[in-house]
């Protein structure tokens, strides 16, 4: 592939507005992608797949490189994989010559995979030898996966109606309502789509919402909603019959999950902005389901979001834990007696997931619930993202 430098100027444009002005990868990619309506999808699939990879190896890189310029990690990515670096070496001042020295060299496993030395410690020192393995599959591209919105359409029938546009996609065993792209494609424009056929949903994130296995009829709250793409699968479990009220502290996100309602023809999904902590109150004992999937560190979900590893602390994981903390505490107070919750999480870490159930179940309010199952999706063995859920029952 002939690697043009108007292209390559792009992208290490894009990458100066990530590492200097400390913008998220996807909303950088989408930026230019608006900007750059006439970019074919060739250009478009290399922009996003190298942007991604450099953020992904960007400790590895900038130590090969022995800079954090954008155009010098470009080039180390270049010269990594092979790829035209012709026209590159005619308009950027990169020492290619030290590159290619540099990338026979070993480094530290932290350095090769590109992980802080704080945060490659804190995994080995919980997960031990099988820590190699997790961050290797971090550090693949994700795979693309829908979930059916079967209120509209059944797997199978997706299956025909994708492949009419030239979208392929299998099924995927233990998922009931997931496919699997067998190549990475655009969906959004698609008719399938703009139909309400399905949402883009890992796998691993579409067991949440099955955990909690809501009923017809039943009244259910999504409690951290953002923009409610687990809303979406409680719907249509419920065969859209019943009560779900998403909320979230962030009204945009519910503007968004209005949106997706209207496009999935759901029509028992409310949303409830939180503004006060009278929102919360005014809803004890009123839900038959529960579902608490809290704020966290996204250690799970690397794939997706490479950006994580180097906006992360530690500190940051001990403020989130307290919030969780208060929110399994307090939201948990919704849920009606006999009633059920799941707690979840798209962390890795023992200390957002089992630690936590385990503090909450030991306090007055948690004595009042049973832990009745918990489940873990593992990146590196499920090829999905990293999730952690718990199903608790109130007794009383």
């Amino acid at each position: 592939m002939k690697l043009h430098f108007h292209i390559l100027k792009k992208v290490s444009e894009a990458l100066a507005d990530i590492f200097q002005n400390h913008k998220y990868a996807d909303k950088v990619i989408e930026k230019i992608f608006k900007s750059n309506r006439k970019l074919g999808s060739r250009d478009r699939k290399f922009i996003a797949e190298t942007i991604y990879e450099v953020v992904r190896h960007y400790r590895y890189y900038q130590t090969v490189a022995e800079s954090t310029e954008p155009y010098d990690l470009l080039a180390v990515h270049l010269l990594k994989n092979n790829l035209d670096t012709q026209e590159f070496e005619d308009e950027f001042p990169t020492d290619v010559v030290k590159i290619k020295s540099n990338l026979k060299k070993k480094y530290s496993p932290a350095v090769t995979e590109s992980f802080p030395d704080w945060l490659y410690n804190l995994g080995e020192n919980e997960f031990k030898t099988e820590w190699a393995a997790i961050v290797q599959s971090l550090n693949r591209q994700a795979d693309v996966y829908l979930r059916t919105n079967t209120l509209r359409i059944q797997p199978d029938q997706l299956i025909k109606e994708l492949e009419k546009e030239d979208i392929f996609a299998e099924t995927v065993a233990d998922h009931p309502d997931a496919l699997r792209l067998v190549e990475r494609k655009n969906v959004f424009s698609t008719q399938a789509f703009k139909s309400g056929y399905f949402e883009v949903q890992d796998a691993g994130s579409q067991t949440i919402a099955a955990l909690l296995n809501p009923k017809p009829g039943e009244r259910v709250v999504d409690a951290c909603a953002g923009a409610g793409g687990k809303s979406l699968h409680l719907a249509a479990l419920m065969k859209n019959k019943g009560k779900i009220i998403s909320m979230d502290i962030h009204e945009w996100k519910l503007n968004e999950l209005k949106k997706r309602t209207a496009r999935n023809k759901v029509d028992i999904v409310e949303t409830k902005l939180i503004d006060s902590t009278k929102v919360i109150k005014r809803l004890e004992s009123s839900f038959d389901k529960v579902l608490l999937d809290v704020p966290c560190s996204g250690l799970g979900v690397l794939k997706r979001n490479p950006d994580t590893k180097w906006k992360l602390s530690l500190e940051e994981i001990q403020r989130l834990q307290v919030l969780q903390k208060e929110i399994i505490s307090d939201y948990s107070k919704m849920c009606k007696s006999n009633g059920q919750m799941v707690y979840a999480t798209c962390s890795l870490l023992k200390c957002e997931n089992e630690d936590q159930v385990e503090w909450f179940l030991n306090t007055d309010e948690g004595k009042k619930w049973t832990l009745k199952k918990e489940i873990r999706q593992w990146p590196h063995k499920d090829k999905t993202d990293g999730f952690y859920a718990a199903l608790l029952e109130k007794k009383l």
